[in-house]
């Protein structure tokens, strides 16, 4: 191969992978995901970057000691941030492909968004229960 056609080549690649960037950021700007606790006291939307963006009480979150209400937030807001990181992340693989790119991509995404090594369960919350504070 000689450098013309090495250099046709890497524009194509570099072409190629501008169209796939600018996909990927159009899909992400529209990411967002919104969860609800069990019995729908609480309610929260979070943005691609994790961020809450609104939380609604329902008029029964009213009857929750302050402590129960912090841990139903706390809890629903890392519903909806695991529920973005799985749609950031599946848009970067879908994207970019696994690799260095998508690893780099995962150690951005929100602290504690992604399961920590398996499927979330009542198990798994009562053996990881979420910190609260006074």
């Amino acid at each position: 191969m000689d450098a013309e056609q090495w250099l046709a080549r890497y524009d194509e690649k570099l072409t190629e992978v501008a169209a796939r960037a600018k996909e990927a950021g159009e899909r992400l700007r529209e990411v967002g995901a919104t969860a609800s606790s069990r019995r729908g006291e609480v309610r929260v939307r979070v943005g691609a970057s994790g961020v809450l963006e609104d939380l609604t009480l329902a008029p029964s979150a009213r009857t929750l000691e302050s402590d129960e209400l912090a841990r139903l937030i706390l809890e629903t807001t890392r519903k909806a941030r695991h529920a973005v990181s799985k749609q950031v992340a599946g848009i970067s693989t879908e994207c970019f492909g696994e690799g260095p790119a998508l690893e780099v991509i995962k150690r951005h995404l929100p602290a504690g968004a992604l399961p920590r090594g398996g499927a979330d369960t009542d198990d798994d919350y009562f053996a990881n229960p979420p910190e609260i504070t006074r």
